[in-house]
């Protein structure tokens, strides 16, 4: 891409493969009912945005899971569930990126939580002979630890200032047009990845 210095990926979706559905049949088989409603809908209840921007602890967290499938679950049983829709990183993405390394800064940004990221760093390293993830990238940001989530324009503004970053210069990559627009409010280029496309389907 002509003039285009930096690339700011999204993972869930982008990078990491999701899988709703398994996550689904693990909660279903806790027990939970009208998993649809609850989970993945717009009446999403407000802590999972706390847990996302860092202002709840996991126990707090793993706490209004219970409450609100209103059950006596386990932790562990509750985190295997909860921790059910990561996917894998596959190989030619990640093949992608280190290509990419050689002419671009890259970055991350992904709304996430502390228990998705160490369980999704571990399956990379895991994979990948004991490679660090966040190593594929200049810096790599986690919504928890940053305490802003996307597509708050604050959060892209952020990035862009600490890594000193010409907007009219950097791409943002992401699953969600929401996302996409956030970014694009605060000066960045946006690249959407629509159902069924991936990485390796866009020029860069």
């Amino acid at each position: 891409m002509q003039d285009i210095e930096n690339l700011i990926f999204d993972l869930g979706g982008v990078i990491l493969t999701l899988d709703m559905p398994r996550a689904e049949q693990h909660f279903t088989a806790l027990g939970v009912k009208d998993y649809n409603t609850l989970f993945r809908s717009g009446n999403v209840s407000s802590f999972f945005k706390a847990y996302e921007v860092g202002s709840i602890t996991d126990t707090e967290f793993l706490e209004a899971l219970k409450k609100l499938a209103g059950l006596p679950l386990k932790d562990e049983d509750l985190i295997a569930a909860w921790n059910a829709m990561l996917g894998h990183f596959p190989e030619e993405r990640i093949a992608l990126l280190n290509r990419l390394k050689n002419k671009y800064r890259l970055f991350l940004f992904s709304n996430t939580n502390a228990l998705h990221l160490t369980t999704f760093r571990k399956a990379y390293s895991d994979k990948f002979n004991g490679k660090i993830f966040d190593e594929l990238f200049d810096k790599a940001y986690y919504s928890h630890t940053l305490g802003m989530r996307k597509p708050d324009k604050a959060s892209y503004e952020h990035i862009i200032r600490e890594n000193d970053l010409n907007p009219s210069k950097t791409v943002f990559i992401d699953d969600s047009i929401l996302n996409i627009e956030g970014a694009e409010s605060a000066g960045l280029k946006g690249i959407h990845i629509k159902p069924g496309m991936s990485i390796l389907d866009i020029s860069l």
